[in-house]
């Protein structure tokens, strides 16, 4: 009954509305139309040239000068851990221990920047006794050439002690030698050590790390593509390997297998796969219930196409951000292990082993410890300001943002 009550009022408007309007308004004549054209049917064209989602996070990335600069640092110390152990003609295991010139502790020495003071080859020698630096019959005698400064360190027994400044380099008789950072213990050049070592901490790095990535990223889509009992059983396992402390686990691991590199792999994988796995879980069961995945499976998709087609490309971002902060975990994390000596063993080198050498003679020979330690900072600030611009650039909320 108000079905009917309603058309009628509706016809009743119309007649009122009709009676109202102008004569001419109603016989429009036919000149004042045009036929359209297919051609001009459709949405407007794009003005400018479509962005993809990865083109425009490299844009916005490139946008990030810190990050881009950090980017630029990364590469060039991948660069220089290639082939800066050829840069000169020492290698990272060559020694120089004979007599007469055991090229021990040498000071860092770089030619063309000797003339400006820095890098010269000077070394201060302490605690040196007055009277046999000055008689030529004495082992201890240095050529006046040689010294550049001297200072008093007080008197012994009344005999005067000082403290002399020398050209290092021509009192041992090595002119014709450079070593760019200085050398160790043992002769070896500190230069080619140290990025021979940097070529090990980063493949040790980025192999346990994309190890990770694939380990976690395939347990984490089973378990969130599945989800029920699959998933409950894989997170309590997960929980219980996440609740041992990883240090106690990495140590007693290497006490079981040994040292070396790939046991250092090894034991940067037994746990580290799991943040990957929670976080890929997150995304499938945040993406698993979407209408296109749904449609997907409606028409018989199978579940390795559903899981790797339409479901995982949705967590690439997150994903290499996630990598990207984990480099730099894993580079400190090898240090720390040849540090407390678990790592990578003699003769072969790391930045690890350089710090752990470095540290015993840290106040007569601070150039060891100084070179590794600035080249190990340098990497994991580059990397984490690369992982915070990486990851503002794969912000899908952000894109198309000036």
């Amino acid at each position: 009954m108000s079905d009917k009550m309603n058309d009628n009022n509706l016809q009743v408007q119309e007649s009122v509305i009709a009676d109202n309007l102008p004569d001419d308004l109603l016989n429009l004549p036919d000149s004042m139309f045009e036929l359209a054209d297919d051609a001009n049917l459709g949405d407007e064209g794009f003005k400018t040239e479509p962005v993809s989602f990865f083109k425009d996070s490299f844009i916005r990335l490139r946008r990030n000068k810190v990050s881009w600069a950090a980017f630029v640092i990364i590469c060039f110390i991948i660069f220089m851990a290639i082939f800066a152990p050829y840069f000169n003609e020492f290698t990272h295991l060559q020694q120089h221990v004979e007599y007469p010139m055991a090229l021990t502790n040498m000071p860092p020495r770089i030619q063309g920047l000797e003339r400006v003071g820095i890098a010269d080859g000077r070394r201060w020698l302490n605690n040196r006794q007055y009277r046999n630096l000055t008689n030529p019959e004495h082992a201890m005698f240095i050529d006046p050439d040689y010294i550049i400064n001297m200072r008093e360190a007080g008197e012994v027994m009344g005999i005067r002690m000082v403290d002399v400044q020398v050209r290092y380099y021509q009192f041992r008789g090595a002119d014709d030698y450079y070593f760019w950072f200085g050398s160790d213990y043992l002769g070896r050049d500190l230069f080619t050590r140290l990025f021979r070592g940097s070529r090990v901490s980063l493949v040790i790095a980025l192999v346990a790390v994309f190890a990770n990535l694939i380990i976690g990223t395939i347990i984490g889509a089973i378990m969130g593509y599945y989800g029920g009992k699959v998933d409950m059983l894989m997170m309590r396992g997960m929980e219980v390997l996440d609740g041992v402390p990883n240090l106690v686990m990495i140590i007693l691991f290497m006490m079981l297998v040994g040292t070396g590199v790939y046991a250092i792999i090894f034991a940067l994988m037994l746990t580290g796969w799991i943040g990957v796995a929670r976080l890929v879980r997150a995304q499938f069961y945040r993406f698993k219930v979407r209408e296109y995945v749904l449609a997907a499976r409606t028409l018989g998709v199978t579940d390795l196409k559903l899981i790797f087609r339409h479901i995982l490309p949705n967590t690439v971002g997150p994903l290499i951000t996630r990598t990207m902060l984990a480099v730099p975990g894993a580079i400190f994390a090898e240090a720390f292990l040849a540090f407390i000596g678990l790592g990578v063993q003699a003769p072969e080198t790391s930045i690890g082993v350089l710090l752990s050498d470095a540290q015993g003679v840290l106040l007569l020979f601070p150039y060891q410890t100084l070179f590794p330690a600035v080249l190990i900072s340098i990497l994991m600030i580059s990397f984490n300001m690369f992982s915070n611009g990486l990851r503002d650039a794969l912000d899908p909320t952000k894109r198309g943002e000036d």
